[in-house]
């Protein structure tokens, strides 16, 4: 039996989903995309998994797409049968939506090597953390593409304009150190560690939080970039009756009062 392209595992309340193509670099194939849509499904579907951490097998975190699974073979329709439009369209920007949208807080442990879409999806998790040896690279530039699975959004967002297009254009390699004084990533792992001990810890301590409010905060703040300010305070108006009618407000303000440690069951 054909090796499962990405592995899933649950480990109490969170979720561990690993990339499982070290050999490629845990590029991405369609096959690879479907496999973690249905990762993404066994979280959506687990109402006790609280917190999710993406990583990848072996040297690397993701390499982006496997150019393996482009026809560039000589011939009639080459420039139509070598479109890399359809996959980004079927495969990458469903899976950057699902990523974004998925039901719990997520962190990307990126223990090696990202290039291209490997960047948009550790970008696309609300942490990453990274192994100190760790590289992030924009590589489109290099042959001839742009940077896709929403790589142009998050660049910006996190890096400002200037740094966004140096990254972008130059398709020089950021070291883990560079991209967490820069914002791309939220914290780079002791040395010789590959960060996913640190990432379980931080979604182990996610996972042990408010989750409904966790999520609604993270759609607040994305939606903040383009909001006015009376825009958004009606929507935090909104947001925080909603959350006022959760177990995990009343409990948390109870604990408060009670002087303990507040039981979260994340609704």
């Amino acid at each position: 039996m054909e090796e499962a392209t990405v592995l899933y595992e649950a480990r109490g309340s969170v979720a561990v989903i690993t990339l499982n193509r070290p050999a490629a670099l845990n590029s991405f194939t369609r096959r690879m995309h479907a496999d973690l849509w249905d990762a993404f499904a066994k979280v959506e579907a687990d109402q006790s998994i609280r917190a999710a951490v993406i990583t990848g097998a072996g040297r690397g975190f993701c390499a982006g797409a496997d150019l393996a699974e482009f026809d560039f073979e000589p011939g009639p329709d080459l420039v139509q049968r070598a479109d890399p439009g359809p996959v980004i369209d079927q495969c990458f920007n469903p899976t950057t939506r699902k990523l974004m949208a998925l039901r719990v807080p997520t962190v990307a442990a990126v223990n090696g090597v990202a290039a291209g879409a490997g960047v948009s999806i550790a970008m696309a998790c609300d942490f990453a953390i990274a192994a100190p040896n760790a590289s992030f690279i924009q590589a489109f530039s290099k042959i001839g593409l742009i940077p896709d699975a929403g790589g142009t959004w998050f660049l910006i967002k996190k890096l400002g304009m200037a740094r966004a297009m140096g990254c972008a254009m130059l398709g020089d390699k950021l070291s883990a150190k560079d991209a967490k004084e820069w914002g791309m990533i939220w914290d780079v792992a002791p040395e010789g560690q590959d960060g996913v001990q640190q990432a379980l810890q931080l979604a182990g301590r996610l996972a042990a939080m408010p989750t409904t409010a966790l999520v609604a905060t993270r759609k607040l703040l994305r939606a903040a970039a383009t909001n006015e300010l009376d825009t958004q305070l009606d929507l935090e108006r909104d947001t925080q009756s909603a959350m006022g009618r959760t177990h995990d407000y009343i409990e948390g303000v109870m604990a408060f009062r009670e002087k303990r440690s507040a039981q979260f069951k994340g609704e």
